[in-house]
């Protein structure tokens, strides 16, 4: 089984960058080289997300809880204050957010059939982790 972090690199995070990097182009105007350097991919990368080759799988701007965080984001790095630090934290809220709204689901079902994804509670409940973790230092 993958875990959902996994199956995040594999198909949120390069969603995110797909949206940003196509405003960043598109509404600010900045060449792929640049966007490429923010984002810290390569320029083909870039190329690929702004032409929906890669990060088409989730349609994360159209996750109402995200969207505001994309535009800070975008508007943040095309004014270049963001660091790349704050950037991976932006990523992980966005990344949360998500799989809380249990949006990833199919896709780790995808990755792994035997998955119910009914019973999984992994991305959605942080309640269960927390009981288990206590009931494991008592």
């Amino acid at each position: 089984m993958l875990l959902p972090c996994e199956v995040a690199v594999k198909s949120l995070v390069p969603a995110l960058r797909s949206a940003i990097a196509r405003e960043l182009t598109q509404t600010y105007g900045l060449r792929q080289k640049d966007v490429a350097s923010l984002l810290g991919v390569t320029q083909t990368a870039v190329s690929k997300y702004t032409r929906h080759v890669r990060g088409r799988v989730l349609k994360v701007g159209e996750v109402e809880e995200v969207q505001p965080m994309l535009k800070a984001i975008v508007v943040s790095l095309a004014n270049g204050r963001m660091s790349k630090y704050e950037l991976a934290s932006e990523f992980c809220v966005a990344c949360k957010i998500i799989r809380r709204k249990r949006l990833m689901c199919m896709l780790c079902k995808l990755s792994d059939p035997s998955i119910d994804v009914q019973q999984c509670f992994v991305c959605h409940s942080d309640t269960h982790f927390v009981q288990q973790t206590s009931k494991s230092e008592g």
